[in-house]
């Protein structure tokens, strides 16, 4: 679901919104970029989300809508999104100095679900996933769009970006942003690897 909400996201954001919302997604991705959050990685992905999460929740002065924000954009292991529509181009994103992305990117967690590919990415992608979902469910303030814009924007993805098919399993994750989003609003003392944690494979 990621491409068009990013895209949408980056481009709604009003202008001192997005200074403030550059500043934090620099202060969080030079969290993650530490050697502090990767030995946390190393003994557990899920208190390092967690963990994280915190931070966020810190350097937003405890504003829930903005930590999931700037996560969303501080977990994205990239910096431009890939567009294909008659021609492709790329469409750049809010993010981190380049050395801190680049350090950033080498210590995301990516293999915090039971059927993470084994390569060097693994599931790299799917915080931003999670945390996306998370941020659409929480601010949803008439109708709870959710589910329809995960399913609008992989169907997007399938047919305007190169990606070229709907991943069931960034389904299955946004599903779970989606849950956290909803239950923080009554719960703000929830965590993200709670949720995390009840991913399934499709072959269980």
């Amino acid at each position: 679901m990621l491409t068009l909400l990013l895209l949408a996201l980056n481009s709604t954001v009003l202008h001192a919104q997005r200074s403030e919302l550059s500043s934090n997604v620099q202060k969080l991705s030079e969290i993650i970029a530490s050697d502090d959050f990767h030995q946390l990685c190393v003994a557990s992905e899920f208190s390092a989300i967690d963990s994280l999460y915190h931070s966020a929740l810190s350097v937003t002065n405890s504003n829930t809508e903005e930590a999931l924000l700037a996560l969303t954009f501080s977990t994205v292991p990239y910096d431009k999104v890939p567009i294909k529509f008659i021609f492709r181009f790329t469409y750049p994103l809010i993010s981190a100095d380049d050395s801190i992305f680049r350090k950033k990117n080498q210590n995301l967690p990516k293999r915090f679900l039971p059927d993470s590919p084994a390569d060097s990415i693994g599931d790299k992608d799917k915080l931003a996933h999670f945390f996306g979902s998370a941020f659409v469910a929480y601010t949803a303030r008439v109708f709870d769009l959710t589910k329809a814009i995960g399913y609008f924007v992989e169907v997007f993805e399938e047919n305007f970006t190169p990606e070229n098919h709907i991943d069931s399993r960034d389904l299955k994750v946004d599903q779970l942003g989606e849950l956290f989003g909803k239950q923080l609003k009554g719960n703000p003392s929830l965590l993200p690897s709670s949720f995390i944690k009840k991913y399934k494979p499709y072959y269980e």
